[in-house]
């Protein structure tokens, strides 16, 4: 199993309908280990993150862009995971 916490977050689309997200997250797993990251994930309307085994569908690489864009300006997208 793994937990993830959310560092840094920028996102995509209006409130009060679905959202994509980018994270900068850090993964702590039972055994001890931590690994950082980014991730792709969707918030409900209602504002709650939709897990999705690890997929978030990203409607266009324009949008994916967008969101790493926001990142690097927000000075956090330039981070190397391990």
């Amino acid at each position: 199993m793994v937990r993830v916490q959310v560092i840094n977050e920028v996102s995509k689309g209006q409130k009060g309908d679905w959202i994509l997200c980018l994270q900068w997250c850090r993964y702590l797993y039972d055994d001890g280990n931590m690994e950082q990251g980014y991730r792709f994930i969707w918030r409900r309307p209602n504002g709650a993150l939709q897990p999705a085994r690890g997929q978030a569908r990203i409607p266009s690489l324009d949008w994916a862009q967008q969101l790493i864009d926001k990142a690097k300006k927000a000075g956090w997208g330039n981070q190397i995971g391990d």
